[in-house]
């Protein structure tokens, strides 16, 4: 076991800090407040390769593992979890197609973009079926070699903003996970169309929609798999994306755990820093421990996944840690500010906010337990 990461891995870390720093961190404030999509960031993003991280080269990805992934995401999320989510985005919409797309499939979707930048949306929630992923209503009727889909799905990441959508959906309500389908759909086909920006607690740089299906056409060929694989599909695609949402929470721990530092150091009472304090020692020594175990726990799990070796008890187990360790954090680092802390002067207030989302989206951590024990008992 070699917890050392090598020159390469040192570098492309690197690479994600400075970007955070110098392109992220500074319009995170701007972008929480008014709710702007920075679309600009995100193409500088992917230019520079800290997009699209897990895509295989030959696609246009950058093609490294889930391991350097959580690297990536840990860094830009120190910058703001809102801009970070947006562009995990592309990843997440993309990975069905990786999984169970033929290589035909492949070449047209992966080269759609005709090497532009596109974004790309994972389109599973909806308004009655979020943990209930078997339970969706969104309809998949056949009509000759085509299918016509109707209803809508919430909770969009990039809802208005991509080019790309993956989409679940049934041919059968009452068949749950045995009739859905998954389907590649481009941004512009018709009938496809999203809704209002939610505005949200957190994460406001992130664009989240509703998106509707009115009557969208979607020929035989642009369906991933067999139908009824599109439930297996869905959960393989989450298996494989836990990492990064606890390299995400991570990532907000760690700036909370920062920010608590530093302002410990220079606020003031009594006549001494209130570092001096053993009360606020113990917080800060509390936050530190926790998101060092949340940042082991998700390498873990990336690592497991990159080797082939099946992940789903670890993955679950790395995203619910380290999420429920960035709420307690972020809490924590409110506490230490004070009523500075419940001020927007101050970046920890945000902080708080964003790791709240972390708790909820893809897979809430009450499902994440019910995974764990699921696997645990199938032991």
């Amino acid at each position: 076991m070699d917890f050392e990461l090598d020159d390469a891995q040192l570098a492309l870390q690197e690479s994600a800090r400075r970007f955070a720093a110098q392109e992220i961190a500074p319009i995170a404030a701007r972008c929480d407040q008014s709710g702007e999509f920075p679309r600009a960031v995100l193409k500088q993003a992917w230019e520079l390769g800290l997009s699209h991280v897990c895509i295989p080269a030959e696609h246009g990805g950058t093609g490294l593992g889930l391991f350097d992934t959580t690297l990536v995401v840990e860094e830009l999320a120190w910058g703001c979890a809102g801009i970070t989510t947006s562009i995990m985005a592309n990843d997440l919409g993309l990975t069905p197609i990786l999984l169970a797309g033929s290589p035909e499939q492949r070449k047209e979707w992966f080269e759609f973009a005709g090497g532009e930048f596109r974004l790309a949306a994972f389109c599973l929630s909806e308004p009655e079926a979020g943990s209930d992923v078997a339970g969706l209503q969104l309809l998949a009727e056949k009509d000759g070699g085509d299918y016509i889909l109707n209803g809508a799905k919430c909770w969009i990441t990039n809802g208005g903003e991509a080019g790309l959508y993956t989409v679940f959906a049934t041919l059968d309500r009452s068949a749950r996970h045995k009739g859905i389908c998954a389907f590649v759909l481009e941004g512009d086909a018709p009938g496809l169309s999203p809704g209002k920006k939610e505005d949200k607690m957190g994460q406001r740089a992130s664009d989240t929609r509703v998106v509707h299906f009115d009557g969208v056409r979607v020929p035989a060929r642009q369906r991933l798999g067999q139908e009824g694989e599109g439930f297996a599909i869905a959960m393989r695609t989450l298996d494989s994306t836990r990492p990064s949402i606890g390299a995400l929470a991570v990532g907000i721990a760690r700036r909370a755990l920062e920010e608590s530092v530093a302002y410990a150091r220079e606020r003031r009472a009594f006549g001494t820093p209130i570092a001096g304090f053993q009360a606020v020692q113990f917080m800060l020594a509390d936050m530190a421990k926790d998101t060092e175990a949340a940042r082991l726990l998700t390498r873990q799990s990336a690592w497991m996944i990159d080797r082939g070796l099946r992940a789903s008890k670890h993955s679950a187990i790395a995203k619910c840690f380290a999420t429920d360790v960035a709420m307690r954090v972020t809490t924590d680092a409110v506490q230490v500010h004070g009523g500075n802390g419940y001020t927007r002067e101050y970046p920890v207030e945000k902080l708080m906010r964003d790791a709240k989302l972390m708790q909820i989206y893809e897979g809430t951590n009450q499902i994440q337990r019910m995974v764990i024990a699921r696997e645990l008992l199938k032991e």
